[in-house]
């Protein structure tokens, strides 16, 4: 336990440089954590976030190497002369990828492993997997199978995993990332329940601020060069370029104090709502792609296609036409189907049932299963949730010149898009040693190589801070009006909201809804973002959506 004068978190002066390395991961680093905070680290991928963590229970640099510099003390116990397996009862790390730390087959079983390791005799065992289970509502999930939960389950697993040792600090490194907005929700709470309920302090990185900032007591930002600053969330956000649309939707209005929570800025924006009540709805601006549904040809069909995975219906006759010059988002749930589609419709995956048919620079229809790999990549692109595994080479520079021999492409033409998603990343740089969002944004840049007409793409904002979001936007929007479609299957309804002409909902293998993307997600209460919900009743997704209509309403806006 901290004494009432110890912090349970404090960084003085904490500079970390890895060797080879150009610049220090942080710099000068300095923060207090007091005991039942939710402290909330947020910066651009790659600044330096999961260096941060690290130094939270020593694996930086006890495990990664490198030099840290400074102190870190974590209650009271300095992370320099305590080892991780010192402060593993004191501190519980949950990781970006929950089941890639699985070690066993069941809920119950992961939930008691970290006591076996403690030694701990089984009735305490057995009372503290028992008071898991139930703090966390997965007591009904008990014997279940890991493999088989969808991902807001496997995350609270994990936090799960992590509690039974009864640590007074969590650290979780984007918990919400993988998760449809139902999933995070879950997770959330279970987050709060900790600090609020337990007293428990959590340090917690995330790149979708929108999801997290209204529950955070500390915003910790970390820039591009490593420093760390630290405040109040409404401090802090007031001077980051960029934030969640909320947040920037009240820095347009003038609002002040800046709105954190969809509440506050329901009751901050009534003079808006009002002032947007000239404007019809059928008149509030909706950005859709160039050129009538008739006019536009279609470059990929898919027909009453099914996916089954032994016993399991992933999808069950889904119909689908992309048109050239559309960007179509793919929403719902963890487990609807949306990647086993992907897979189906790329011709690589399974497909049970059903006709899948690609025009796109070919002569006649063809069964893109039907192609060889080579060329298949060419006419229809995919990118993958486990973007890494479409990474096999030394560097980064040696994948983007690889990308351009094989797709005939001229030289640089893959370091081009990567420069456009992720600049600055250095040739000789290992892939292993990206972010996992400079991971995706290098496999995205070697599927775009070969020019495909269709791109399917299976959450590719997972790890991408605002920054590079915007950059993959405008390179999508780029694509449409190149003529090509573009297919992404995304949980990110922000995302969402400012780069996809239609949605498409899938649930239980089956298309519930496909739409305009004002039509589907403003009449979601899951889907819709932050803006929409604040402006309801009014049908606009996006700042720029407000600011246009406001213009139309009162002729001028500063």
């Amino acid at each position: 336990m901290t004494s009432p004068h110890e912090p349970c978190l404090a960084l003085e002066n904490v500079t970390v440089r890895y060797a080879g390395q150009s610049r220090p991961a942080l710099r000068a680093a300095s923060l207090v954590v007091e005991e039942g905070e939710l402290v909330l680290v947020a910066g651009p991928t790659g600044a330096g976030k999961s260096t941060l963590l690290g130094t939270v229970n020593g694996t930086v640099p006890h495990f990664t190497g490198g030099h840290l510099s400074g102190r870190v003390t974590v209650c009271g116990l300095d992370t320099r002369t305590h080892k991780p397996r010192d402060l593993a009862a004191l501190v519980g790390v949950v990781g970006q990828d929950p089941a890639a730390g699985f070690v066993t087959d069941t809920v119950e079983e992961e939930l008691a492993y970290t006591l076996e390791q403690l030694a701990l005799p089984a009735p305490v065992m057995r009372r503290r997997v028992e008071e898991v289970l139930d703090l966390l509502g997965i007591a009904d999930l008990r014997r279940a199978p890991l493999a088989d939960l969808s991902g807001g389950q496997q995350q609270r697993v994990a936090i799960g995993s992590v509690l039974t040792a009864g640590p007074r600090l969590v650290v979780l490194d984007e918990p919400t990332s993988a998760l449809d907005p139902v999933g995070a929700e879950e997770v959330l709470a279970t987050v709060s329940r900790l600090v609020h309920d337990l007293g428990l302090t959590v340090v917690l990185s995330e790149h979708r601020l929108e999801r997290v900032i209204g529950m955070a007591d500390r915003l910790v930002s970390v820039d591009g060069e490593g420093t760390v600053s630290w405040g109040r969330p409404g401090d802090v956000l007031a001077t980051l370029p960029l934030a969640p649309p909320l947040v920037e939707l009240g820095r347009w209005a003038g609002w002040s104090p800046l709105p954190l929570t969809i509440r506050d800025g329901r009751r901050a924006g009534v003079t808006l709502r009002e002032a947007l009540d000239d404007v019809a709805p059928g008149r509030n601006p909706v950005v859709g792609p160039t050129g009538s549904a008739t006019t536009r040809s279609i470059l990929l069909r898919g027909t009453g296609v099914q996916v089954r995975h032994g016993a399991l219906t992933a999808v069950a006759g889904v119909d689908l036409a992309l048109a050239s010059g559309e960007v179509v988002a793919l929403m719902g749930r963890n487990g609807s189907g949306k990647s086993s589609l992907l897979w189906a419709l790329q011709g690589s995956g399974p497909r049970s049932g059903g006709a899948v048919e690609v025009t796109a620079g070919l002569t006649r229809a063809t069964d893109p299963a039907t192609l060889p790999p080579s060329s298949r990549r060419g006419v229809v692109g995919l990118v993958p949730q486990s973007a890494a595994d479409l990474l096999y080479r030394e560097s980064v520079g040696a994948e983007c010149r690889q990308a351009d021999r094989e797709s005939g492409a001229p030289d640089g033409t893959c370091r081009g898009y990567l420069d456009r998603l992720a600049p600055g990343l250095p040739d000789d740089r290992h892939p292993r040693d990206l972010s996992e969002g400079q991971r995706l944004a290098l496999v995205l840049s070697v599927q775009l190589t070969p020019a495909p007409a269709v791109l399917l793409l299976d959450e590719p904002t997972r790890g991408l801070d605002y920054a590079a979001k915007r950059a993959l936007r405008v390179l999508l929007a780029a694509l449409a009006d190149d003529r090509r479609t573009v297919l992404v299957a995304t949980h990110d309804v922000e995302f969402a909201a400012v780069a996809a002409d239609r949605v498409v909902v899938l649930a239980e293998g089956r298309v519930v809804a496909d739409g305009a993307t004002a039509e589907v997600l403003c009449d979601s209460p899951a889907f819709a973002p932050q803006v929409a919900k604040v402006v309801a009743p009014h049908r606009l997704l996006t700042v720029e959506q407000v600011r246009r209509a406001m213009q139309a309403a009162v002729g001028r806006r500063p």
